[in-house]
């Protein structure tokens, strides 16, 4: 059973019945250590695996917890969402607790009963207003606030209402009351009912926590209030819990989730065991070096459970940071690089695309379709499926019968979506409405973009006309676009946004549109706000398991205002240069504008990102490995030449840079001039003075007219 696990996982596996708290980095393998440690208890007599309840947050965890525990030789575990354990509770125990009555019908969608409560208010919401009250009510009953509480909790909690929020509290006043009405149950109720059938029933409790004495829960930085009141109810004063998460791995606190268990757990719990698991068994080290690099930077309560990760793998490529002038030219270059991975073997599966807003899918559908490379969407409909694109379609085809024939292709696109209730100002409030919004800005985007190439017409033999695209014209090019992208596929590069993307991974990883003002988005305007987006960001890099691909364009769309790159990136140097990556590169073209490559320390993997640290090529706490008598052979040739040239010595090579030389001792020009510090100049000032010296010449065998050549 402890075979094959690294020292701080057999921790975690024999750590004593009670409080555990398992602090478990990406790629670290929490879901063995924590298999591992039901099955170690319950194969050598502590515990009975029937009497385990192990809860997580999705069906597919919970059935790879299922399957990883019958390989070990252990059956009978209960591993089940929250909700299916209350679910399967509460039906149980609903012909005595509804005495007789049957247990309501559970509602699939709060959508439908939230559109008729806000006409019951005076709301004429659509779809995605409905989806953004159903969001918000769904925030608050999993915060355990009643209606009547809403509006002073939404300003504490300083929530973006979809409406104002006395608005929003009628609402879901309604809500509840139609739901009675109906005799209906959502998925909240559900869990509420569970709490209420062991905290108000005695008979009830006994058998429940007789049943259950021995708790796991997975992903404990996602826990709401509510569940963790079930979770309480369920341990009813006991202590025999083990934690599993992960506070850089917040994403979620929109929905009510909060790491501020995960965060107090040893305080909560006298005594309780924490263990860390930091080896990373998923991702290259340059990758690790990357995500570390990144969060190193985080700040607020989750950052004092920050893990610093080790990389457990062979080493990989670099990864690249890469800056494009539009976005249409990124989402090419990424379609390009995917279809080259494919052809060199690589599995389209094996490919993610992940962007901050399932709106950004559009340009890479369209770039990955006209590079012939399959894809799927993961999380959310294609572009052209969804509802609010269909729909401006519709409106867009039928304004061809109103609008002038001469109103220029973008205003003509701008005024028929007004049509459909869209306005090019600001987007509203709430993120199902936003994205909606954003989603038909988009199509204004791609407007802007076709009437940008106006059509070439021929004109008799030796001359042609050039005249403007028209509505008829784009709406032919929509209908092009949506028979492509309709194309069903089995197989493909994943796009997917950030959020949707928790949990799985894959060799290749292009992390796209990492700009300000979209990672972190605009609407992150408090600081942990903003620290969720920089998770977010961290989260995605460490879904690469080899090969990581960092992208930002420059503008929007061709000839637009300039973006600045996410304030999340390390600044990089730019190789041969001391540019700073995103520093003054709106006006380079991306074909002329080398990739940014992360220089990882040779010896751990580390992201290096101090210029002494990069010239040396290894982290300051990393062993050197320095050649002395090299070192002092270069101090001494230094001396000479400084000497000849009447300059200090630092202005030939600094103390860094002969370092460098003495620990890499490069024995071909093209790793001299890959230290940083060493550029053409010097190469050809001292190149071959070096080199010697490096192959083991005494400093009074340098040629004087090669030590002490001074350029013009």
């Amino acid at each position: 059973m402890l075979a094959g696990l690294d020292p701080e996982q057999r921790a975690a596996v024999t750590a004593p019945a009670g409080p555990v708290c398992i602090l478990a980095g990406a790629g670290t393998g929490k879901t063995r250590a924590v298999t591992s440690r039901i099955a170690h208890r319950a194969l050598t007599g502590e515990i009975s695996p029937r009497h385990v309840l192990a809860v997580t947050f999705t069906a597919r965890a919970a059935a790879e917890m299922r399957a990883r525990l019958t390989v070990l030789g252990v059956s009978g575990v209960q591993a089940r969402t929250f909700h299916a354990a209350a679910l399967r509770q509460v039906r149980y125990f609903a012909p005595r607790l509804l005495e007789g009555r049957a247990m309501p019908e559970l509602l699939d969608s709060k959508v439908r009963v939230v559109t008729l409560a806000a006409a019951k208010v005076g709301l004429r919401a659509d779809r995605a207003a409905a989806r953004d009250l159903a969001g918000e009510i769904e925030w608050a009953k999993s915060s355990l606030v009643e209606p009547g509480e809403y509006v002073i909790a939404a300003a504490k909690a300083l929530r973006e209402t979809p409406y104002e929020p006395a608005k929003v509290a009628e609402v879901f006043a309604a809500y509840e009351r139609l739901k009675r009405s109906n005799g209906v149950i959502d998925f909240e109720d559900m869990l509420r009912a569970a709490v209420w059938g062991i905290e108000e029933h005695r008979d009830v409790a006994e058998q429940v926590r007789g049943q259950y004495r021995h708790f796991v829960v997975d992903e404990y930085q996602d826990v709401n209030p509510l569940q963790q009141r079930l979770l309480d109810a369920w341990l009813g004063g006991r202590d025999d819990l083990t934690v599993v998460g992960d506070a850089s791995q917040t994403i979620y606190s929109f929905t009510g989730a909060t790491s501020s268990y995960l965060v107090d757990f040893p305080r909560r719990h006298r005594g309780a065991t924490v263990v860390r698991l930091v080896r990373d068994y998923r991702s290259t080290p340059q990758v690790v070096g990357l995500a570390n690099a990144v969060i190193s930077q985080a700040r607020g309560a989750e950052a004092r459970l920050r893990l610093e990760l080790h990389g457990q793998r062979p080493p990989g490529p670099e990864p690249e940071l890469r800056i494009f002038t539009d976005e249409p030219a990124e989402a090419n270059a990424v379609a390009a690089r995917c279809r080259t991975l494919v052809d060199g073997g690589t599995p389209a599966k094996e490919i993610a695309v992940l962007f901050r807003t399932n709106a950004q899918s559009e340009a890479y559908e369209k770039a990955l379709t006209e590079a012939g490379v399959p894809y799927v969407v993961q999380g959310a409909e294609r572009f052209f499926e969804r509802v609010e694109v269909r729909q401006a379609m519709v409106a867009l085809r039928a304004a061809t019968r109103s609008i002038p024939g001469e109103t220029p292709l973008p205003a003509a696109v701008v005024e028929a979506l007004t049509a459909v209730g869209w306005a090019p100002d600001a987007p509203p409030p709430g993120g199902a409405a936003r994205e909606r919004w954003e989603a038909l800005a988009a199509l204004v985007q791609l407007a802007e973009e076709y009437a940008a190439t106006p059509e070439v017409l021929p004109i008799g033999e030796a001359a042609a006309v050039e005249r403007p695209v028209t509505l008829s014209d784009f709406n032919e090019e929509l209908a092009r676009r949506a028979a492509q992208q309709h194309v069903p596929t089995v197989d493909g590069v994943t796009l997917a946004s950030l959020h949707s993307a928790k949990g799985l991974e894959w060799d290749a990883v292009f992390l796209v549109g990492l700009s300000e003002g979209t990672l972190p988005t605009t609407y992150a305007r408090t600081p942990e706000q903003v620290e969720e987006e920089r998770r977010l960001l961290y989260v995605g890099i460490t879904r690469a398991r080899q090969w990581l691909w960092l992208s930002y364009a420059s503008a929007r769309s061709p000839g637009g205002r300039a973006r600045r790159p996410s304030r999340f990136l390390p600044q990089l140097d730019r190789s041969g240069g001391g540019e700073r990556a995103g520093g003054g590169v709106a006006k380079r073209t991306a074909a002329r504008r080398p990739a940014t490559q992360i220089v990882s320390c040779r010896i751990c993997g580390a992201t290096l990102l101090a210029g002494p640290d990069r010239k040396l090529g290894r982290c300051p706490t990393c062993p050197s490995d320095i050649d002395e008598d090299l070192y002092e052979r270069l101090r001494d040739w230094r001396a000479r030449v400084a000497g000849a040239q009447k300059v200090p010595a630092y202005v030939v090579f600094t103390d860094a840079t002969l370092t460098a030389l003495a620990e890499r001792r490069p024995g071909r020009t093209e790793e001299l001039i890959a230290i940083a510090g060493i550029g053409p100049r010097k190469l050809g000032l001292y190149g071959e003075a070096v080199l010697a010296l490096v192959d083991g010449a005494a400093v009074d065998d340098i040629a004087p007219q090669k030590t002490f050549e001074i350029s013009s």
